[in-house]
């Protein structure tokens, strides 16, 4: 079975960091692009991030220059750092992988950002 878990959001102060996880399970994640997306109340769910099986990566321009995304092949987890963050980023962050079979989203982890 499938399953990819996130991990690490929470409530931040705007210019801080947080660092989200997505651990696969049933799935190796090196072999995939593996993507960041996120939904904000009311808003529709939105591409953030995304980084290949090779190692490229590419970033919304919304995040550019402020978030990094990466990989950990060894423990099969694919990182989301995010710095000097906004109330703009305020959201639930989603982990998403596709496949030949289908798609898999995680079940998302929440990042408040608030003073």
């Amino acid at each position: 079975q499938v399953q990819l878990v996130e991990s690490g959001g929470g409530l931040m102060q705007p210019g801080g960091s947080l660092r989200l996880s997505c651990l696969g399970s049933g799935i190796i994640l090196r072999i995939y692009t593996v993507n960041w997306y996120r939904q904000a109340p009311g808003n529709q769910r939105e591409y953030v991030a995304s980084i290949t099986s090779g190692g490229s990566t590419n970033y919304a321009d919304s995040v550019k220059g402020r978030f990094i995304i990466s990989r950990d092949n060894a423990k099969n987890t694919v990182y989301l750092q995010m710095n000097s963050l906004k109330i703009d980023d305020t959201a639930v962050y989603y982990c998403h992988v596709r496949t030949v079979v289908r798609d898999y989203w995680g079940q998302g982890t929440q990042v408040t950002v608030s003073s």
